[in-house]
């Protein structure tokens, strides 16, 4: 079949790929394995992952893309090859189109750079949406009505918010703050406090298991081992929620006066209808413990998880592509970017 469409999620943490008529096909880590000697890629995706952090000197697993946007050119481009490889759509015949998302404040130099990555793929026609506006529609908010919808969507290196109404942005804001930076945030607080030293792996499992951003909202705990900084040996500590809460604290803050300041500057008419509706949360950070019950005690509208917040954007690429050749506005992306 001529030229599939397909929509990517490039995110700083996972690639997801979606093709038309086939749903979400991909979803794996952005991580790519080299040899530091020859430059060579040895693995990709999940393989790599397993990697990060236990491999010789001559082996580095590296994130080609930071802060939502490409860091290393060239390995991005091996990645996305080997992705689309591995979704057997890429042929003599097949030149697909493209569709990828990024963050709202993206610099056209930037916006260039993801644009020339999938060309060199093997794209046909290559299209960039903004990533709130895709996990929006993914989340199955309905924005192409006059009324207000508003979105947070907290990926592995940015928070996106945003208002959209009419299929459009009316106001956003995104802050290099999510995922990410809440893993490092943990590292931080265990190595000052115990002076233990642990991998962003550990760092992410206890995220995951026991973090929270709401006070008093979770009571675990977990036992992580690490490398006494003191005696250099390997060390066991158990940490609290209480203590991720505390870790978490300064990033969940950014997120809530990025939000504030969003519907600051939103009509009144717009706001009335956010209340109405309230804001939905999508991203890998939606399943962040409490981050809900945060926003909704500090912006006073309610707030509601995405039934799949991890595959909003690709389900988001997705519902666009069958729509591409409907829209007037991509029909003018089309000559803009083709």
């Amino acid at each position: 079949m001529l030229g599939k469409d397909i929509g990517i999620d490039l995110g700083t943490a996972n690639v997801v790929i979606y093709v038309r008529g086939r749903g979400v096909v991909l979803d794996e880590p952005s991580v790519v394995a080299i040899d530091s000697f020859s430059k060579r890629v040895l693995a990709v995706g999940e393989e790599a992952r397993r990697m990060v952090g236990r491999t010789p000197g001559n082996i580095v697993a590296i994130r080609p893309l930071r802060d939502g946007v490409i860091a290393d050119f060239d390995i991005t481009e091996a990645m996305l090859n080997h992705f689309i490889k591995k979704i057997g759509i890429k042929g003599f015949m097949a030149r697909p189109r493209i569709l990828i998302c990024t963050p709202t404040n993206i610099t056209s130099v930037e916006q260039k750079a993801i644009r020339e990555a999938a060309q060199r793929c093997g794209a046909r026609e290559v299209f960039l949406e903004e990533e709130p506006k895709v996990a929006a529609v993914g989340a199955g908010m309905d924005i192409f009505q006059p009324y207000g919808n508003m979105v947070v969507d907290m990926g592995g290196g940015t928070t996106d918010v945003a208002v959209l109404s009419m299929g459009d942005i009316v106001t956003a804001s995104s802050i290099k703050m999510a995922g990410d930076k809440c893993d490092l945030a943990i590292m931080k607080y265990i190595k000052e406090k115990y002076k233990l030293l642990i991998g962003e792996r550990t760092a992410e499992d206890i995220k995951i298991q026991i973090g929270t951003v709401f006070p008093g909202s979770r009571t675990d705990s977990i036992d992580i081992r690490g490398r006494d900084m003191v005696s250099g040996l390997p060390q066991t500590v158990t940490i609290t929620s209480e203590e991720v809460c505390t870790a978490l604290q300064e990033i969940a803050q950014a997120i809530v006066l990025a939000s504030k300041s969003v519907l600051e500057r939103t009509p009144p008419e717009l706001s009335a209808d956010i209340i109405d509706h309230g804001i939905m949360l999508t991203g890998g950070g939606a399943q962040l413990h409490g981050l809900d019950r945060l926003l909704a005690e500090e912006l006073k509208v309610p707030v509601m998880i995405a039934e799949q917040p991890m595959a909003c954007v690709a389900i988001g690429t997705g519902l666009m592509l069958e729509n591409l050749d409907k829209s007037p506005q991509n029909r003018r992306k089309k000559k803009i970017f083709s």
